[in-house]
């Protein structure tokens, strides 16, 4: 049976009425019972293309897990709630998560905007947590000792689609824009100070309401400084798909590098036509795109899993599952080698060392707990889509 979004929510309600209600005392877990994990996705509201892709590998990984025995014999819970993209639903369902859940484990939330809000909460809970998300302050060992990333930080992000626009399409002035989430503002005040420290000119730069219907003006402004190439960074694909099918309607031929939804399938079936598609590049993960028209041997053996599973990638980017399948299995192996303690599942990540995954190489130490290497970020050509992947984008070479 195909996991549609439909069910999916379905799930997340489900997961969130196992959770002990308000009010009352959490009973003490027996060695039989099972380990939970709080689970922060947006499975809706308007920053939810990252949750619904990353919430297809997590629940495959995790069904197959229980499947197998669970760990050392207990199953595991992830207890659900949907931020819905809002960091105010984040943050109050951290106590309930933490406290009143008992979660053994926090995994995410998966968008930088909520998890900007919720992080420092889940510290002061004392509660591991592991996250994919990109902003660099959400890592910090001494204000967050128990929170590891295992994906790339903005600069890591920011550095390739920079390194593509100045030194691989040689664009000298560059037009720089986000929506006014924490992740959007955060990108823009990253990338900005990077573009120009490799002499690129920031022609235009702005944070733009993501429901804002027209952007034809902002463009205009690009247009006229003379911008000769668009980076977008949101993860909201309406505001992206309105950049692209302002881009056509204007007919101007300028280059869009940026977040990785523009590659999305959610952000494609919003265009008008398919062919405002075309020159835009989006970041993307080398274990993740196709080389020479072939996947890593481990990649295409996980692809060939989620097309026995009917997993749906058609409206979803590979790596987003793929992250959601390696969140899943470093966090059961966590559980399984050091036990439901705090401390020891934080001593065990802190000597996590060059772990494979179908999305990225793991490592962690005491001091860093940045996990994702630097040469797997790379760029690629959206419109090369394929079963959630892509081919690297033209002339990109590291």
């Amino acid at each position: 049976m195909s996991i549609t979004r439909r069910a999916l929510l379905a799930r997340s309600a489900a997961g969130g009425a196992a959770t002990v209600a308000p009010g009352l005392a959490a009973p003490a877990l027996a060695q039989t019972d099972p380990i939970r994990i709080g689970y922060l996705p947006a499975l809706t509201g308007p920053s939810s293309s990252t949750g619904v892709g990353i919430n297809r590998g997590t629940e495959l990984a995790v069904n197959e897990i229980n499947a197998a025995g669970g760990i050392n014999g207990r199953k595991i819970e992830l207890v659900v709630r949907d931020t819905q993209s809002d960091p105010t639903k984040a943050v109050n369902a951290v106590a309930e998560l933490t406290q009143r859940a008992r979660a053994a484990i926090i995994w995410g939330p998966l968008n930088s905007g909520e998890a900007l809000a919720a992080t420092p909460l889940i510290a002061r809970n004392r509660t591991p947590m592991l996250h994919p998300c990109w902003v660099d302050e959400l890592i910090d060992v001494q204000k967050f000792p128990m929170a590891f990333r295992n994906a790339p930080t903005n600069t890591q992000v920011g550095a390739a689609a920079n390194h593509y626009v100045v030194d691989v399409l040689k664009a000298k002035k560059v037009a720089v824009v986000s929506d006014t989430t924490g992740y959007g503002t955060a990108s823009v005040n990253t990338y900005v100070p990077m573009l120009r420290a490799k002499g690129a000119e920031v022609v235009y730069s702005n944070h733009v309401d993501a429901a804002n219907p027209d952007l034809k003006p902002e463009l205009l402004r690009m247009q006229a400084a003379g911008a000769e190439a668009i980076m977008p960074w949101s993860v909201n694909a309406g505001f992206l798909s309105r950049i692209l099918n302002t881009r056509g309607a204007m007919g101007w031929d300028v280059p869009v590098v940026g977040q990785t939804t523009l590659g999305s399938g959610q952000t494609r079936a919003l265009l008008e036509r398919p062919e405002y598609w075309s020159k835009v590049y989006s970041n993307n993960f080398r274990t993740c795109c196709y080389t020479n028209g072939a996947l890593p041997a481990r990649t295409q053996e996980y692809v060939n899993k989620l097309k026995a599973s009917r997993i749906e990638l058609g409206d979803t980017l590979l790596w987003w599952v793929a992250l959601g399948w390696d969140g899943a299995h470093i966090m059961a192996e966590a559980l399984k080698t050091a036990g439901t303690k705090a401390e020891d599942i934080t001593a065990y990540w802190n000597k996590l060392t060059a772990r494979p995954g179908v999305y990225g190489t793991i490592t962690f130490t005491p001091t860093q707990h940045n996990g994702y290497p630097d040469n797997e970020v790379i760029m690629c050509a959206v419109n090369s889509l394929k079963d959630g992947a892509f081919d690297l984008a033209p002339g990109y070479d590291k």
